[in-house]
């Protein structure tokens, strides 16, 4: 906006909650190479767990399936927030299990959907211990280096600052660029489930990959397909659902699978229809405002799916 410089496919920008579904990555990959189960209980590589308030009597322990479904239990952010939202990368763990404290379960575990923030902290700092890999370390060399995502990053490195695009939040027709500049300087425990930094050109190859034109040495395709029919639903109309890492959202005749994103100043969203083999990403350095991200990423993506479908002769 300052210097009124045109985006390009390399220009990074924050991405928040897409993160999970990167997250929800690392596990089904540890799970195919047999480090860790679905249904294992989170108590298992992170005790502390057990640190979370209103634990319903009798319940199960939470599983390694359930943070990813959003089917724990477990609330959406611990109380006093903004304790834990500051902090640099590399103390993401310790400020997540200093806040499990300030946690409350909302529900019996596997009754109901709803999203936590919390939920996907936990599991990345449950899968870097079942992995024995830092969380960061994990991502970087298992999941973004073999998929050649080479502009993402959990931090503003100098390659990442060198193609960074400004973020600006905007309230009642004020524009603030300090607070999204600050948060660059860490978000707490928001890192397994908000913290990337990526362009438009990295995240086509996740989308790419989701669609099953990856190498299966980062995940076998049959386990992708087989992740796709593992959805809850986050509704009582069935509109929607949330499975492994991805919202799913009823459009038309079809369904759309995806996340959005949102950062101090930053606003994203990335789906994809598997049956028409088409994504659409929406990527911008704004947060607030009238405009809807996710909202024109899926009918953009709409779109999309009606000109292809136009164009197959029946």
């Amino acid at each position: 906006m300052a210097t009124h410089k045109v985006a390009t496919v390399d220009t990074v920008y924050r991405i928040g909650s897409i993160t999970k579904p990167f997250t929800a990555l690392m596990l089904l990959q540890l799970v195919e190479r047999g480090v860790v189960s679905l249904s294992d209980p989170v108590e298992r590589y992170l005790p502390t767990i057990n640190e979370v308030q209103n634990r319903i009597d009798g319940a199960p322990p939470i599983s390694l399936v359930q943070l990813a479904t959003m089917t724990s239990g477990l609330g959406r952010e611990p109380e006093d927030l903004p304790t834990y939202l500051v902090g640099p990368v590399n103390e993401w763990t310790q400020v997540m299990r200093n806040a499990l404290p300030r946690v409350e379960y909302s529900f019996e575990p596997d009754t109901h959907y709803h999203y936590s923030n919390i939920g996907y902290a936990v599991l990345g700092a449950a899968l870097a211990k079942a992995s024995s890999r830092p969380y960061v370390d994990y991502m970087t060399e298992e999941i973004f280096r073999p998929l050649g995502m080479t502009q993402t990053a959990f931090e503003p490195n100098p390659e990442i600052q060198a193609h960074l695009a400004t973020g600006y939040g905007v309230a009642d027709g004020v524009i603030d660029a300090d607070t999204p500049a600050r948060e660059h300087g860490g978000r707490g425990y928001k890192v397994p489930n908000g913290a990337m930094y990526t362009t438009v050109g990295d995240l086509a190859k996740f989308l790419a990959f989701q669609l099953g034109h990856g190498p299966e040495e980062v995940l076998a395709r049959e386990t992708i397909a087989d992740n796709f029919t593992r959805v809850n639903s986050a509704n009582g109309d069935l509109s929607t659902g949330y499975g492994v890492g991805f919202q799913a959202i009823r459009r038309s005749g079809f369904v759309t699978y995806g996340h959005g994103g949102s950062v101090a100043g930053y606003r994203a969203a990335a789906f994809i229809a598997r049956d028409s083999q088409v994504g659409m990403i929406v990527l911008r350095n704004v947060g607030g405002g009238a405009f809807r991200v996710t909202d024109f990423c899926l009918q953009a993506l709409e779109v999309l799916v009606m000109s292809e479908q136009a164009a197959v002769p029946h």
